[in-house]
């Protein structure tokens, strides 16, 4: 079963130093790209949060965003003055004082204009340490969940590539019993043809079958219809393939390949009902390649 890239999980957990909620976000990417967003107290944790989420994820953009949680009965958020900020702020009022002689004195309306000297301050974040083993449970609580959201949907994924296979095996079917009449009738169109400009002139039969054998040859459409319907297979395969073991970069391949085929079969189509059914490949494949696209 495979895996879509799609997903979100949570998960909330008591530590050493009070509560942590951690929040997963993961979506469609062509390889694995972890970003964190984490509060001060636990950015040292953050190269151990990448690794322990690659256990996890193969592919796809992950958002992991991990804070304290309020909710669960954690000291309230505070603030605090950046004092350094501020004695950095009144130096440079003071310079400007000494060097133009302007007059007045900063007060606290003109320092509270620079928001940047009020930091806020969540109260657990100045606790005891996180302990790794709280951390790491917590984190994998959460990719545990995601996971279970991107079979889920990988399910259904499934379902909708199969139809689009289905689709197209029923279009190749169509067009592998077309293929032969166009011969037919092209021969009939040839003969009349020949026939009215000779007149009475005797028609070589051999001439005009080698003409036709020249036809067929270019218009064969066999080894593309087979190759075709061996990608399918191969799709399908990848389709049971377990759902652990990454399949997304394979079925982009295939579907690539699968647009070549049907490239080929248009240009030697010669006729309107094939050439019908080649944009009813396209059509498929594009549908197709959209899907794969968020497989894992």
């Amino acid at each position: 079963m495979i895996r879509s890239m799609t997903g979100f999980g949570e998960a909330t957990g008591p530590t050493s130093a009070g509560p942590l909620r951690v929040e997963l976000r993961t979506v469609n990417h062509r390889y694995l790209n972890v970003n964190t967003r984490l509060p001060a107290s636990l950015a040292r944790w953050e190269n151990e949060i990448r690794e322990w989420l690659r256990g996890s994820f193969e592919r796809g953009h992950v958002n992991c965003t991990i804070r304290w949680d309020q909710e669960g009965g954690s000291a309230p958020v505070s603030y605090r003055i950046d004092t350094q900020k501020v004695e950095a702020y009144l130096g440079l009022f003071r310079d400007l004082q000494d060097r133009f002689g302007v007059p007045g004195t900063p007060d606290l309306a003109l320092l509270t204009r620079y928001n940047d000297i009020i930091v806020r301050v969540d109260e657990m974040e100045i606790v005891e340490e996180v302990q790794e083993a709280e951390l790491k449970a917590i984190v994998r609580e959460a990719a545990v969940r995601v996971v279970r959201m991107r079979e889920d949907e990988g399910a259904r994924l499934d379902q909708d590539l199969r139809g689009r296979i289905a689709a197209m095996e029923r279009a190749l079917a169509e067009i592998q019993q077309r293929a032969p009449e166009r011969l037919v009738s092209e021969r009939k169109r040839l003969t009349d043809a020949v026939a009215e400009i000779a007149g009475d002139v005797r028609l070589d039969a051999n001439r005009l079958a080698q003409e036709i054998a020249l036809l067929a040859e270019r218009w064969d459409v066999n080894e593309e219809l087979v190759r075709f319907r061996s990608h399918n297979e191969l799709f399908t395969e990848l389709l049971n393939s377990p759902a652990d073991e990454p399949v997304g970069k394979r079925l982009s391949f295939l579907v690539q390949e699968m647009h070549r085929e049907a490239n080929t079969i248009g240009s030697k189509a010669n006729d309107a009902g094939i050439a019908h059914l080649v944009v009813t490949l396209k059509d498929e494949l594009e549908r197709l390649r959209e899907q794969a696209e968020n497989v894992e």
